[in-house]
Formats: structure tokens, sequence, C-alpha cells
């Protein structure tokens, strides 16, 4: 499979075979783009913060089988006693150890910790998800700008071509060629035509700021993109690979077994509960007990210790248990209809990103022949003209017409590209990892943090402040509808 970071020669030839335009001498790439929305994009990088939370559900859960130790120290100024005659100390001094440890819990704790291990799972599956549509936004936002700026460039190069035929149609009116009518027309046409130029410069700079807002930098001098890795030779093999691998579907089968650990859990507070206890109590009365009138010396401390075993069983609750496990079934037969739900989705989004990416592919063909025959067209409409066979109006239809088929060229070239990407996407193969982008600097592993907490026992071990790590774009200047590179039309336009 051809990967995003492979063969970066390529990229230029095959950038400007899938969208045919011509690639500048220094430009930022789709994997400069993906790069920048994988490190710095905040909603990528709050999803990785809400996935390390969830991995200390099992610790959390593992907490509840472990030993627990309690100490308390008490100090008590008896101001009046009860009783004249009373034996009382003025003041005491007490202290309590306490020590236990769970032997058994009817099966809660392992089923808890059991279910607490799939919905880290699951949340894996859904970083894993969040990733592939920031990359899909991000593509998507990516070819945006390029089609705004091809259009803004074709828009240009339409007003300039106008303006001449305008003013070559009031030159021959002067002279009594043409009339009024004509210049009418092509004062139409150019008016139109300026409209439509400051409408794509205006749907520009929307890109651009969606594409600053998604990566974190200003789009400058985007080259096109390399083909897209890994695309499926059929739409069943496309619907088989995303079964297997879409994360959606990953995520809701592991919150399905996690309900299944769910019910035992709920089922365990019915069972008996055994667990091993021992305690040290010391006390001291600071040499204020006494006795009056009597020569005996008294104890003023003394130190117990105590151990045992516990066995708590329940006999009932009020129905809490079975309405606990109830729930718990309920909840279950959700989370196995989610998983059936998550699967018809992702089948919906395979189905309808192959076809979506089949009618661009063959847009792209037809469009191509469009642009050709409309380009044949206006020669022979121009050609005709100066022999009085044709009508400034035609002249100007031509025109329009060639116009037309070129930003229908442009969108479906974007259009082919953003679907090819979303079943990419929908079939779980759009990632870092499938991207190369691992070549650029080590990827972020969720699994890593997760191995790091999942048997912590200690309870003043904690983690540095949190930093954010995303970056901010205010200090970024407002993009322009400016385009410093040719255009589709092959014409160089720096239009703003």
């Amino acid at each position: 499979m051809t990967r995003f970071g492979l063969r970066p020669a390529l990229l230029a030839g095959a950038a400007a075979t899938a969208l045919g335009l011509s690639a500048p001498a220094a430009a930022d790439t789709l994997r400069d783009a993906l790069n920048g929305a994988y490190r710095t994009n905040p909603t990528l990088q709050a999803a990785r913060a809400q996935q390390r939370a969830i991995d200390e559900n099992v610790p959390l859960e593992k907490a509840n089988g472990r030993p627990s130790a309690d100490a308390s120290v008490s100090y008590v100024e008896f101001v009046k006693q009860s009783s004249a005659n009373s034996t009382s100390p003025d003041r005491s001094l007490s202290a309590n150890l306490d020590l236990g440890v769970p032997i058994y819990s009817g099966g809660a704790v392992k089923n808890a910790v059991r279910a607490a291990e799939n919905r880290v799972e699951a949340g894996q599956a859904d970083l894993r998800g969040t990733e592939s549509a920031i990359f899909s936004q991000t593509v998507a936002a990516y070819m945006d700008v390029i089609r705004g700026e091809a259009l803004v460039g074709l828009n240009a190069n339409q007003v300039d071509v106008l303006r001449v035929n305008t003013q070559a149609t009031s030159d021959r009116f002067e002279i009594g060629d043409l009339t009024r009518t004509d210049v009418a027309q092509s004062q139409a046409r150019q008016a139109l035509a300026e409209g439509d130029l400051r409408s794509a410069q205006a749907n520009l700079i929307a890109a651009r700021e969606d594409y600053i807002r998604l990566t974190g930098m200003a789009p400058d001098d985007l080259q096109p993109p390399p083909p897209l890795p890994g695309l499926p030779a059929s739409l069943d093999d496309a619907v088989a690979t995303a079964i297997a691998n879409n994360p959606d579907i990953i995520a809701a089968r592991e919150r399905a077994e996690a309900s299944g650990f769910d019910i035992k859990t709920a089922g365990a507070s019915r069972l008996p509960r055994v667990s091993v206890f021992t305690g040290s109590d010391y006390s001291n009365t600071l040499g204020s007990l006494s006795i009056p009138g009597s020569p005996v010396n008294i104890s003023q401390s003394g130190l117990g210790v105590q151990a045992g075993v516990q066995v708590s069983v329940p006999i009932f609750q009020g129905g809490r248990p079975a309405a606990l496990q109830r729930q718990a079934q309920a909840r279950s037969a959700a989370a196995q209809e989610q998983v059936i739900g998550a699967e018809r989705d992702v089948i919906a989004q395979v189905r309808s990103a192959w076809s979506s990416w089949q009618a661009s592919t063959q847009i792209i063909t037809s469009t191509q022949s469009a642009v050709d025959a409309a380009t044949l067209s206006l020669e022979g409409v121009r050609a005709e003209s100066t022999v009085g066979n044709r009508t400034i109006l035609d002249i100007l239809n031509a025109e329009q017409e060639l116009v037309v088929a070129r930003s229908q060229l442009v969108t479906a070239r974007r259009n082919a590209y953003v679907a090819g990407f979303s079943l990419l996407a929908a079939m779980g193969k759009a990632e870092a990892r499938d991207l190369g982008l691992g070549d650029d600097g080590p990827l972020y592993d969720p699994q890593i943090n997760y191995d790091r907490v999942k048997n912590k026992w200690w309870d003043w071990e904690r983690d540095p402040d949190p930093v954010a790590q995303s970056t901010r774009t205010v200090d970024i200047p407002a993009p322009t509808a400016e385009i410093p590179v040719n255009d589709d039309s092959g014409v160089t336009t720096g239009v703003q």
C-alpha cells in the first residue's frame, strides 16, 4: 500500500495529474496539513485527554479489591466532669490504626475491572474515530482551498476576457459596426462575471479560514495532493474492510461486551462478602487519671490489637439488587442494538462514499470532454464571428460555457478526492498510521498511558499539571483571496 509518507518526489507529478494544476516551486503539502491537524488540533488533543481520563477507571475499580488502611488520632480535654466523685481523666489522647483486606466480593470487583478494561478499548477506538474525522475535515478543507483558488483564477480570467470584449464591443459600436444591444450584452456579462468573482473570493477566504481552524497554519501555496493510498478494488471489499476495522463498530462492540460484565457486577450485590481485618488502638490519659485518697498508681495508657474475619451476608435489600441487574440487562440490550446500528451506519457510509467516489471519477471524464468541446466551440464561434456568421451574444455564451465546464471540472476533482478519502475513513484506513505520518515524529499511542496507570497503587502519586498542547490561531493574519499560483486555465493570477 502506498503511504503519504513514501516517495515524496512523486508528489508534484502525481498532484498535477490528480487536479490538473501546475505545482508551485515551494508550497505546503497535504502531508503538512495532516501533520498540523494531528499535532495541534484542539479537538483531537481534547479527545486524547478524555481517553486518559477513561484509562483511570481501571485502577479505580481495582482499588475496590485492594487493602485499605485508616489511621486516626484524637485529643480530648474534659472541661467539666459529670460527677464530683468521677474518676474520669481530665484529658486523653487516643490513636487507632485499622487495616482491611477484601477477600471475596461476589465477583463485583473482577467484573467491574473487566468492564472498565473493555471501555478503555472502546475509548481507544473512539479516539481513532476522532482522528479519522479530523483528517477527513482537513482533507476537505485542503481541497476546498485548492478548488477556491482555481475558481477565483477562472473567474478573474473571465473578468479580464470580458473586460477586453466589452472594450472591443464599445470601440466597434463607436464606428457603427455593432449596436447598443451588443454593448449592453457585453456589459451585462462583465458585471455578472465580476459578481461571480467576488463570490468566489469570499468562498476562498472561508475555505482558508476553515483550513486554519483545523490545522493551526495558514494555507501557503497548497500543492495538489498525492494519490490516495489503499482504495478498494470493489464495494464488497470496502464493506468487508469497514466491518472489520471501522472504529465506530469496534467501540460499539467493546461497550456491548462491557455491558455484559455490568450485569454480573450488579448481581454480585446479592452474594456474601468476606474480608479480613486487623486494628490497633492506643490511649493515654496524659497523667490526668487518679483516684482521690488512693495510694494505688493507675495505669495512664493502654494498647490493644485486634484481628478477625468479617463475613457479610445480604438477606434483604428491598429489591435493589434485582432492579440494578434488570437495569444493567436493559442497558446491555441497548448496547447490543447499538452494535448493529453502528454497523448499519458504517455500511451506509461506505456505500455512499463509494458511489460518490465512482460518480465523481466519471464526472471528471465527462467534464474534461466538456472542457475540450467548449474550448473548441469558443475558437469556432470566434472564427465565425469574424466573417459575420456569429453574434457577440454567441461569443459570450461560448465563453460562459467554457468557464462553467472548467469550474465543474475543478469541483469534480475536489469531490472525487474527498469522497475517496471519506471511503478510506469509513473503512478505518485513514489514520496517522495508515498515512505514514509517523515518519515526521512519534505518533500518539493511547496504550502507553493505559499501561502506565493500570496497576498503580500509590495514593500520593500524581501527574504534572496539564498544559494545553494545541496552538492558537489569533496571531495568524486573516486570509485574503490572493492566489499566487497558476490556475487550471494556465493563467497566472494575483487577485486580491
